[in-house]
């Protein structure tokens, strides 16, 4: 699988897969692994049919720490749409990459676009652009979804952030402006949470902070997601913390979590696009170890 390895000099790493959406791969700040990975690793596209498993077969490829889902179709399998839809996992072609000394905030980038496309069906254009300042500690997508077809399609997307240990720890928690979502009683050793959607509304950012701390009240990390809530106006989260998985999920998306049906997408017209905008920046320190218990 053909990827992109960044390394900002701020503490901060990751890879883009360019064969897999330009999703992020591996995910590291400081030294420390923080990007849930399944035991399957990062499969080659090939490997994974997303129509496979009664429409399940996202499950095959799932890990890393960002796989985008979409673009007309997110969440559980509905109507002959598979999970999550038909974008994850699709090559992208690559445009460009490089450095930007210019700028007034020097950036690392790359930016590239994924065609989802059937005939007689859909025809949804990914253009992407990832950039991290040199010398910091964050990374931003700043995606345009286009309709290249000549009717009008539905068009949903979920940004599906993965975290594992130790960004989640005994004592994590997640807050969604400045609000309690989860934590700290429920994490570690809350099992499984089917996803739950809060709505978020308004025109501007919202921002979901997971924070871990020590079993001595230690402050450690903290993972900011920002996201523009015109288009990203709902926030899901899920987690599963049983033994052999360990893995929550921070989930921005357009639309909320439906009772019944299809998920309710606001349609693009031929050639109407749509823009999207997160920022994940990372502060604070891993804490990979525990106190010792006192004898």
């Amino acid at each position: 699988m053909r990827a992109l390895s960044f390394s900002t000099g701020g503490g901060l790493d990751f890879w883009v897969l360019t064969d897999r959406s330009m999703d992020i791969g591996t995910l590291s700040w400081q030294g420390v692994q923080l990007a849930w990975q399944t035991a399957a690793g990062f499969r080659a596209p090939a490997l994974v049919n997303p129509e496979g498993d009664g429409g399940r077969g996202f499950n095959r490829g799932f890990g890393g720490f960002l796989i985008t889902c979409g673009l007309n179709h997110i969440r559980q399998p509905m109507n002959g749409e598979p999970l999550h839809g038909r974008l994850p996992f699709t090559p992208a072609r690559l445009t460009a990459y490089g450095e930007e000394w210019e700028r007034v905030e020097p950036m690392l980038f790359c930016e590239g676009e994924v065609v989802q496309s059937r005939y007689g069906g859909e025809t949804l254009r990914l253009k992407r652009r990832i950039e991290a300042p040199i010398g910091g500690a964050s990374m931003r997508i700043l995606d345009t979804v286009e309709n290249l077809g000549a009717e009008e399609v539905p068009q949903a997307i979920l940004y599906h952030f993965n975290l594992g240990f130790p960004a989640i720890a005994s004592g994590s928690t997640v807050e969604l402006n400045g609000n309690r979502l989860l934590g700290p009683t429920e994490l570690p050793d809350g099992g499984l949470m089917p996803a739950r959607t809060w709505p978020i509304g308004g025109e501007g950012e919202a921002r979901c902070v997971v924070k871990s701390t020590s079993n001595a009240g230690a402050a450690g990390l903290a993972v900011t997601f920002a996201f523009d809530t015109r288009t990203l106006g709902h926030l899901q989260v899920w987690h599963d913390l049983r033994k052999h998985a360990g893995v929550l999920s921070i989930e921005p998306c357009s639309s909320p979590f439906p009772e019944k049906g299809d998920d309710p997408l606001g349609a693009l017209a031929p050639g109407e696009r749509r823009e999207y905008r997160l920022e994940v920046s990372l502060a604070g320190t891993p804490i990979t170890a525990f106190a010792p218990i006192a004898r």
